[in-house]
């Protein structure tokens, strides 16, 4: 049955690929010439086994796994360079799902007195060899998208991304957060962004997580 929803999974790609060569031929001549520099063609062997290797689980699954459960955060929050910290507190709930593939977070707290709610799913791209992250909250409308990478000597997963920036209509802003595993009952969230006066990037968040016992 895996073997069977590979070799689909391969189909499907096969007809997506040569669907892009058709369209292609009907542009000009250059971007033709582009196109098919770029793509290489793949036999069914090779693709089914990339699939596989892409959809199974490994090491970097298998170490998200290991916060499921419940976390309180202690939660500070600079609003601008040089202001007074806010100081708040959360809890978090992490669980794999997708046998085991991908992690959803659910977060609740207060926030400046108003409640808080977000929600984040983290993966490990096997293809990319980087871990993927997404966040939103009922503090915005915009998904907030990271890529990291693994920092071993650290024991942090070191993302960058991009999130919008509603001060400035359309345009997104940089985004770095480094998610450190201290140990098995605590981690660390330290999040950077442009600050409100300069625009340099400046500390903006930090979550210091307890496991729930």
């Amino acid at each position: 049955m895996k073997n069977l929803f590979f070799a689909a999974c391969t189909a499907f790609l096969f007809i997506a690929c040569d669907k892009v060569k058709v369209d292609v031929k009907s542009t000009d001549k250059t971007d033709s010439i582009a196109a098919d520099s770029e793509w290489k063609p793949v036999d069914s062997a090779t693709a089914t086994k990339a699939w596989m290797e892409f959809a199974t689980p490994g090491d970097m699954h298998k170490m998200l796994a290991k916060s499921d459960g419940t976390w309180t955060g202690e939660n500070t929050t600079w609003m601008e360079e040089g202001g007074q910290p806010l100081k708040s507190t959360s809890e978090c709930t992490n669980k794999m799902m997708f046998d085991n593939r991908y992690q959803i977070s659910n977060h609740k707290g207060d926030f400046m007195g108003m409640p808080f709610e977000g929600m984040s799913i983290t993966g490990y791209d096997n293809a990319k060899k980087k871990f993927i992250s997404t966040w939103i909250d009922n503090m915005g409308t915009g998904i907030m998208y990271m890529e990291g990478e693994w920092n071993a000597a650290k024991k942090a997963i070191e993302f960058k991304g991009k999130m919008t920036d509603p001060s400035r209509p359309g345009k997104d802003c940089d985004v770095r957060e480094i998610y450190t595993f201290i140990d098995d009952n605590n981690q660390k969230l330290e999040m950077f962004g442009p600050g409100s006066k300069t625009g340099k990037e400046v500390k903006t968040m930090e979550i210091k997580f307890t496991r729930k016992k």
